[in-house]
């Protein structure tokens, strides 16, 4: 499978309000590198570095005024005279205007956030444009003729909407690559969302249309980040009403329960008869992630790529989350091998 990597990543890593605590992000550049090296150690296929593609190609799916808000944050956040990470301090929650975009760069950062936990340093724009541009050099290649695909991304995507950041996401890498498809001809395209957290920014930009079905599986929102969408009556607005489908599942699900989930989902898929199919590959399911709370086992991710490559559809696989360092790689490998029928 042809992996597609770039050593940017290391560009970004900060700090995180969580837990009532600031403390360095556990979405961390040891991630990505420890993924890269079990694919090579596994021996899953070619490692390319990404096209570059210009600021306009994120557009596709992220306004044009919050790409320029990424792209100039850190810039406009020295200006005002700090040099430690952005963060935002204030939401415009109910009751506050948010028609009104403010000019400060504190304004911008809680008018274009859904958390603390997207922190914004020196590196992050070079960081996640080139995660972005991972997810297009991947779609390219799959469009061009390819089977399979993994962009191999940090900082992860699926928590970012066209107007938000939140959960360590930026631009929506998965979104970005589904909307590609869409723009090279494609008259069907699915994204399952595998992460332990809802893809809510996935399922916004998606929400209204019937070309691009989303599918997730997550942990219950009434429990678990990022608790305000996610629900299974999400099922989509006007045009997309019914080609949204989320399968919130509880505190402890092991693969028994996920499994069941997961093939419900492809059968979905399946019927959908998509002409591609992007994977926000997030493996926090694990049962030693740190902020998740699923059960799921090293050989579980042997199955579930197993199960993807049942839908026989060109696959498209976007890193997302997982924490656990040490398996990490493990894990992603074992979705990837599986998907091929490597045991």
């Amino acid at each position: 499978m042809l992996t597609i990597y770039s050593d940017k990543h290391r560009l970004h890593h900060g700090t995180e309000l969580k837990d009532g605590v600031l403390k360095p992000c556990v979405e961390m550049p040891d991630r990505a590198d420890t993924v890269l090296a079990r694919v090579r150690s596994a021996a899953l296929g070619e490692i390319m570095a990404p096209h570059d593609y210009a600021s306009s190609s994120y557009s596709t799916v992220h306004s044009e005024r919050y790409v320029s808000f990424l792209e100039n944050a850190w810039s406009r956040w020295v200006a005002a005279g700090r040099s430690h990470d952005a963060l935002p301090l204030i939401w415009p929650v109910r009751d506050l205007r948010s028609d009104i975009e403010p000019d400060h760069i504190d304004g911008k950062l809680g008018f274009y956030a859904m958390d603390a936990g997207v922190p914004i340093t020196a590196g992050t724009w070079e960081a996640v444009r080139t995660s972005a541009n991972l997810a297009l050099t991947g779609m390219e290649a799959i469009a061009g003729g390819t089977s399979s695909a993994f962009a191999l991304c940090r900082p992860p995507g699926h928590h970012a909407a066209a107007e938000y950041m939140g959960g360590y996401c930026y631009l929506n890498n998965a979104a970005i690559a589904a909307q590609g498809f869409i723009v090279k001809g494609a008259k069907r395209v699915a994204v399952l969302d595998v992460d332990y957290h809802h893809g809510n920014g996935t399922q916004s930009i998606f929400y209204d249309r019937a070309d691009v079905l989303f599918i997730s599986l997550h942990g219950d929102p009434k429990n678990s980040y990022p608790y305000f969408l996610g629900h299974r009556d999400e099922q989509g607005h006007g045009a997309g009403m019914g080609f949204n489908h989320n399968y919130p599942l509880p505190h402890g699900t092991a693969w028994d329960t996920y499994s069941i989930a997961l093939d419900d989902a492809c059968s979905k898929l399946a019927a959908y008869a998509p002409d591609a199919i992007v994977i926000s590959l997030g493996v926090d399911t694990f049962k030693d992630d740190p902020i998740s709370q699923f059960k799921l086992e090293n050989q579980d991710y042997l199955r579930m790529g197993a199960a993807i490559a049942g839908i026989g559809k060109p696959t498209l696989f976007v890193m997302e989350g997982g924490y656990m360092v040490d398996d990490i790689g493990v894990n992603v490998a074992n979705v990837l091998l599986g998907f091929e029928g490597r045991r």
